[in-house]
């Protein structure tokens, strides 16, 4: 099974959510993110017999990046 998250930077936290599922963690730094994702994941679909494939999707903005307009 592959479970899909969106991971971003709130601002404050680091936050993760399924897409398509309803999970949401945070955490104060990736590591932990990483963590808490497991464990909800872990949560949310309990004892399963199929093998569980966790994939997240991250936006990064980088500075001086932006499109060129015109």
């Amino acid at each position: 099974m592959l479970v899909k998250i969106e991971t971003y930077f709130d601002g404050e936290f680091w936050c993760a959510r399924g897409m398509g599922d309803d999970i949401f963690t945070q955490g104060n730094t990736l590591d932990e993110l990483y963590q808490n994702i497991k464990e909800a994941v872990s949560v949310h679909y309990g004892d399963m017999d199929e093998p569980i494939t966790i994939l997240t999707l991250s936006e990064v903005k980088l500075a001086g990046a932006e499109a060129p307009t015109g």
